[in-house]
């Protein structure tokens, strides 16, 4: 994305003018647009004219608008952002109050206007114009009869296309029907890579598999390149990563995100950054249960004491439609930061996202354990009943 000019007043209200370049920017957009902003943007709208014989005719005619925002659709696979509102400006063909649907388009620009912007919108907006914070990473989960394509940014895990290919069994004294369907699927796993990955974008493509699956499937690859003299997979054979999975399905990406040959191809991008977070979280809650928190009572409370080390939260909190739960966790980031915590936002389009919005979408790892009262509390309650157990037992004995 590429920004063309911003102003933010002391007050944090103000505008940025922006022109989406790339489908992601369209999920950066639709993270950023709340109800009750206002949206200036070029469109097409079919206006009608009656002629002096009163014959009526529509033309489509390109207008620009300034609409306050009511309502707003995404559409993941297709990347397109469809926004509804009621026209605020004076317009020729368009009245004052009248409704509008705006479909944002890739290369146009448009000014988004905000009475706040909050630091997590702008620091959405620097993300988003910021190239180096992207990750150019593709993965194809498979095992036979199945693979699912994938395209991984930092802030989205697309599929692309799924493949699923009846294989026959492999039968006594005859393999031929099994190998002519493997093959099939083979082709078709082929032909998805040469169609939905871009190698001069693309810096490493992961092969994930259950067994044998993904070596066999990359030998064939290579053989039909060279068949075929595919100079682009041939030259970007080195991209290819082989890593073992435990399904074909798209929820293995959680498995390969946290392999150590992955982590070390991708070591600067934003999602290993949150993998490897989840990690941490998950092994603090397993060995010191005290210093790993979840929710956002807990987590408030830890904050409230300056625990906090690293806090996770995913964009679907900032997106409330309740500006009372938006603000909450605005500022449960905002005081988070000030104690010097890393603070992450993850994308509830990112396999990280999925598992961290499984947590109620708010964790956090402290710097020092933290007992809370309702631990304790029922720490204690289990104290008096051991030792009221304890007492029966001691009086059975004497009895």
């Amino acid at each position: 994305m590429k920004l063309l000019n911003q102003a933010i007043e002391k007050d944090q209200s103000g505008y940025v003018r922006v022109v989406p370049e790339e489908p992601e920017d369209m999920w950066h957009i639709y993270n950023l647009i709340q109800k009750g902003d206002q949206l200036q943007a070029s469109t097409i709208r079919g206006v009608k004219s009656e002629s002096s014989t009163g014959s009526v005719t529509t033309d489509r005619v390109r207008v620009k608008l300034t609409i306050s925002i009511e309502d707003v659709f995404f559409d993941v696979q297709a990347g397109a952002l469809r926004i509804n509102g009621r026209n605020i400006a004076e317009n020729r063909h368009v009245g004052i109050g009248q409704y509008h649907t705006l479909d944002l388009e890739m290369n146009q620009p448009f000014t988004l206007s905000k009475r706040e912007w909050d630091l997590i919108s702008l620091q959405r907006i620097k993300d988003a114009c910021d190239i180096t914070k992207q990750a150019d990473v593709a993965a194809v989960t498979m095992h036979e009869g199945l693979a699912v394509i994938c395209l991984l940014t930092q802030y989205m895990t697309v599929v692309r296309q799924r493949i699923e290919v009846a294989i026959p069994r492999k039968r006594k004294g005859s393999t031929s029907n099994y190998e002519k369907g493997l093959e099939r699927f083979y082709d078709q796993v082929y032909r998805a890579i040469k169609q939905h990955i871009d190698f001069n974008v693309v810096k490493v493509v992961i092969l994930g598999s259950p067994g044998f699956v993904r070596d066999q499937f990359f030998d064939y690859m290579m053989a039909q390149a060279i068949k075929s003299e595919d100079k682009v997979l041939i030259e970007n054979k080195a991209k290819f990563l082989r890593v073992h999975t435990s399904s074909g399905h798209k929820g293995a990406l959680e498995e390969v995100m946290r392999d150590p040959q992955i982590k070390a191809r991708l070591a600067d991008t934003k999602s290993t950054q949150e993998v490897k977070a989840m990690d941490d979280f998950y092994q603090m809650l397993n060995n010191n249960p005290d210093r790993a928190f979840y929710g956002y009572e807990d987590v408030r409370k830890a904050a409230d004491n300056g625990a906090i080390g690293t806090l996770m939260v995913t964009d679907e909190l900032f997106r409330a439609a309740d500006i009372q739960t938006r603000r909450k966790y605005i500022n449960l980031v905002e005081e988070s930061k000030a104690t010097n915590a890393n603070v992450l936002v993850f994308s509830s389009l990112h396999v990280s996202g999925e598992q961290l919005q499984q947590l109620t979408g708010v964790a956090a790892i402290l710097n020092f354990p933290l007992v809370l009262e309702s631990d304790a509390e029922y720490s204690s309650s289990e104290d008096d009943d051991a030792q009221q157990t304890s007492n029966q037992d001691e009086e059975i004995d004497i009895v």
